[in-house]
């Protein structure tokens, strides 16, 4: 093989190891959504309020479900490298892709219809640390929309 088809190669396979597999315990279980992992890399309305790391409140939404969702949805379509895998009345999971080294995050939200409340779960697949992307992303989907 010629040197250059050689890194090709190599940075093809890095690229595709990047993304992950597919977490199979995502959605909505008993009202909430799946804990943070102990890592950095997460942030969840659903963990516990001491928990810094990983905890965000949740957003009240006043406008009727289906309108509430659809403006969720638009602001989520808004964001680059989104890929909208499942939608489902008051739940949308989403895989977020980082531009250039392709790694992969899973991003749900849920509509929490008794207590008027949209709840978010944002984690990376791999490694430990995302820099603040996951906090960074639900700040910027959250901040300003009006439910």
């Amino acid at each position: 093989m010629k040197p250059n088809t050689i890194a090709l190669t190599s940075l093809f396979v890095l690229l595709i190891s990047c993304t992950g597999s597919r977490p199979s315990n995502l959605g909505i279980k008993d009202g909430k959504l799946t804990a943070c992992p102990s890592t950095p890399n997460c942030i969840s309305s659903f963990s516990e309020t001491n928990d810094a790391e990983h905890f965000r409140s949740p957003i009240t939404y006043k406008k009727a479900l289906p309108e509430a969702f659809a403006i969720l949805k638009k602001r989520i379509t808004e964001q680059d490298r989104t890929n909208i895998l499942k939608e489902d009345g008051n739940y949308i999971y989403v895989e977020f892709t980082t531009l250039i080294m392709r790694y992969v995050d899973d991003v749900e939200f849920y509509f929490d219809e008794k207590n008027k409340l949209l709840h978010f779960r944002s984690a990376s697949r791999l490694g430990k640390s995302d820099l603040g992307v996951n906090r960074k992303r639900i700040e910027k989907i959250l901040t300003g929309l009006e439910l």
